[in-house]
Order: C-alpha cells, then structure tokens, then sequence
C-alpha cells in the first residue's frame, strides 16, 4: 500500500464506515512511531507525521532543550516508603541549552528540536502498519456502530434466529450482533430447533473489546410483560395500564392490569376476540398458564382477584402496615388457592406486594374458634 492507495483507503473508510479521519490519521503516527523505535532500535523521542492530502510519511527524531539534565528523582510516600518519581522528560530525548544553541542559536529552555530520519525503505513498515491501523479502526467502528445500535433494547423483546448451541447457551442471531440465550434461561421444559426464529427478552447489553455483549431470556418476567405490549394495542396507547407481572416460568405467570376508560373492559381486551390476543401469547409459552388480574386499589378485592383461579375468596387485611392478610375459601378452592407446591399463593403475594398471605377454610376458622 502506496502512500496514495492509503489515502484512498483512509477517504473510503472515513466515508463508509463514519471513522474521524484525523483519528486514524492520529492512530497511524503513533503506530509507525512504535514501529520506528523497535525496528530501528531507536531511544530518542520519535514522531511521525503524515500529510493527510498526498500520504507523505515522515519520521523525526526530536529533543527538548533543558538547562540540566533530569534523569527523575525519589520522594517518600504517604506509607514513609522511597519511591523513583521518572523525570517528566525522556532522559534520551533532552539535550542542554548550550549544545542546542549551536545548532539553533536563539532556541529556549522547553523548545525543541526536530530532524528527519525517515529510513529509505520506511515504506514496506508504513504499508503493512498502514493495513494494520486500517482494519482495526473498521472493527472499532463496526463495533460502535453495533452498540449504538443495541444500546437502548435493554428491556426489550426482539425476534432472531437461533444460530448455535454449546453446553450451556444457545446464540441468538438478531441481525449485526448475536445474543446469548442461557439454557437456564429458557422456559423449563420447551425445545427449540436450531435455525428457527425465536423471541427473546434482552436483560443485559455490555460493551466489550470484542462488541456488544447481549444476554438474553424467555424465562424473565419481563418477557411476559413485553408480549402483551406487542399484541395488545391498548396497551400501547395506555387505554389499559398493566399494574404488575409476576412470574414462575413454565407454571403460572400472573399480570395485573386496569382500563382508564370506564368503558373499556381491562381483561377483555387483552383476551381479544375469541380469545385470539390471549391465543397469540400462549404460543410463546410451552403450556405455562396465564391468570389474568384485574387489579383494584381497595387490597381485599385485589388479593382475592390475585388468588384465581380460586374463586369465592373473602379477604380480611389483618395488619396494613406488616403487609399482611387472610383469605377465606371454601373446601373446594382451598387446593387453588394455593396452587402446587404453594406457587399460586406466592405469586400472588409477589403481585400484590403483601408480605404474608393466609389461607383458611371457614370450617378451619371456626375449629380454631371452638378450640379457643
């Protein structure tokens, strides 16, 4: 590479990729000046300057004017240890006023001076330095590029391609970069095929040395939030306002939600027609059952409407500020009302926010009464 093909070069990456010119130009000189040193065994301070209208390169070897030497000196620490302080000037870069000043008679303390020592076959070190440079500055801007791309769907669904698999993750195409789909962050007990398209919520995005680092979930209680956004207009245009989401993947997600128009119906517009929007989220979800909510701001209603699909529930608030209540079902709810394993039970006290949530049947109430 010429001094003009790199010119060319440099113009065309500039153009295509958005790359600052003086950047790489600035990258460049500082490149072919390491490049000096080491191959040409070089201690003097170095620069390199290259014109950046004809790709003209050229290496000076320069030195600034002291009146002593300074090779550095030592000081005592906070912790009373002698440490070397380096001189602030390349020991092998400065050169006395008085030797200076037969070279430039009229030179000052701090000024320097300069000559050229560019090597005659500089060229072929400057061609493949020039290549080097190049490539790197395309993968930072490639990689800027991707970031700023995907900087802001953090918390967001997005729809890839399933790409690969190791033990531990699947590789989630999603376009300019790929995402990183843990296993244990797939919904417990659904199988996917590679090459197939797949939504996934995005929980972490990180810049790295080599890009985007993007994590990615189905199992996340943000995943079930975003998919009713995608097919629920009303929630989009905040007709219906979801209070809450919680969620065991696999098992039971539970979204709380109400209308802030009274004559919208909350639940029934997230079901949709024949149950086709409700229909739409099911299929994301390998059989993992949806409670839909309607929330309430009196705490007894809520409760009970969070304990479903238990029905007949009555909630007495035993203490507003522990957060915590009793609901009374009937023989025949009382095995919904806690769900398997007491799932059903936990979700709903992670969705209404109470810390404890009793459960008792009216014949148990009242053979704890008797007791008394």
């Amino acid at each position: 590479m010429n001094a003009k093909e790199f010119i060319k070069a440099l113009d065309h990456i500039v153009d295509e990729k958005h790359i600052s010119k003086q950047v790489v130009i600035d990258a460049m000189e500082n490149a072919l000046a390491s490049a000096y040193k080491k191959n040409f065994d070089s201690k003097t301070n170095v620069k390199v300057k290259i014109n950046e209208d004809t790709g003209e390169i050229k290496v000076y070897s320069y030195y600034v004017v002291v009146d002593d030497y300074d090779d550095g000196h030592e000081e005592v620490d906070e912790e009373g240890n002698t440490i070397k302080v380096p001189p602030a000037i390349n020991v092998d870069a400065q050169i006395l006023l008085e030797d200076a000043r037969e070279i430039v008679s009229d030179i000052k303390v701090g000024e320097t001076i300069e000559q050229e020592v560019t090597p005659a076959d500089f060229g072929r070190l400057a061609a493949s330095t020039a290549k080097q440079v190049l490539t790197q500055k395309i993968r930072e801007a490639e990689r800027a590029a991707i970031m700023e791309e995907f900087k802001d769907k953090e918390g967001e669904l997005m729809l890839g391609l399933l790409a690969m698999e190791d033990a531990k993750n699947y590789y989630v195409d999603l376009g300019k970069a790929r995402g990183i789909l843990p296993k244990s962050e797939m919904i417990p007990g659904e199988t996917v095929k590679m090459g197939t398209s797949i939504r996934v919520y995005i929980t972490k995005i990180e810049e790295t040395t080599k890009g985007p680092l993007i994590l990615c979930s189905r199992k996340h209680y943000g995943f079930i939030r975003r998919l009713f956004e995608t097919e629920i207009p009303e929630l989009v245009d905040g007709t219906v306002m979801l209070y809450s989401v919680v969620r065991e993947a696999g098992v039971r997600s539970k979204v709380a939600v109400y209308s802030t128009d009274p004559h919208v119906d909350a639940i029934g517009a997230c079901i949709g027609e024949r149950g086709s929007r409700i229909a739409n989220i099911y299929k994301e979800l390998n059989g993992e059952k949806i409670d839909l909510i309607l929330y309430s701001e009196n705490p007894e209603e809520f409760i009970a409407n969070a304990l479903q699909p238990a029905k007949n529930v009555t909630v007495n608030i035993i203490d507003p500020i522990k957060k915590e209540a009793l609901a009374i079902v009937d023989d025949e709810n009382l095995s919904l009302a806690i769900g398997k394993k007491g799932s059903n039970i936990k979700l709903a006290s992670k969705l209404t926010k109470y810390n404890k949530i009793e459960i008792k049947t009216l014949a148990q109430i009242n053979e704890e009464g008797n007791r008394e």
